[in-house]
């Protein structure tokens, strides 16, 4: 009996670390974007046009947007798997 529940636990832990694993590369990816792209490299960014506007100030007011949203269908492709993978899809 309690070696079922040290797997379930031991099978629950393994789920959130790679759910946290998952968080970080994702909250990463945004951090560099909207920081970074927007305010830390706008300079050099600038130096590129994108539809008239220059890169750094495109990524400030909209690029980081678009992004946003696709973290959060990646997110979302990436919960389902995970949930798959461990069974809690059900």
């Amino acid at each position: 009996m309690k070696n079922s529940k040290q797997k379930k636990q031991a099978h629950a832990t393994a789920y959130w670390k790679e759910n946290l694993r998952y968080l970080i590369i994702l909250l990463s990816v945004w951090f560099i974007v909207s920081y970074g792209a927007g305010i830390l490299f706008k300079d050099i960014l600038n130096e590129i046009k994108l539809g008239g506007f220059k890169l750094g100030f495109w990524f400030a007011q909209q690029g980081s947007i678009y992004i946003f949203i696709i973290l959060i269908f990646v997110y979302v492709r990436l919960m389902n798997k995970l949930d798959k993978k461990y069974g809690y899809d059900k």
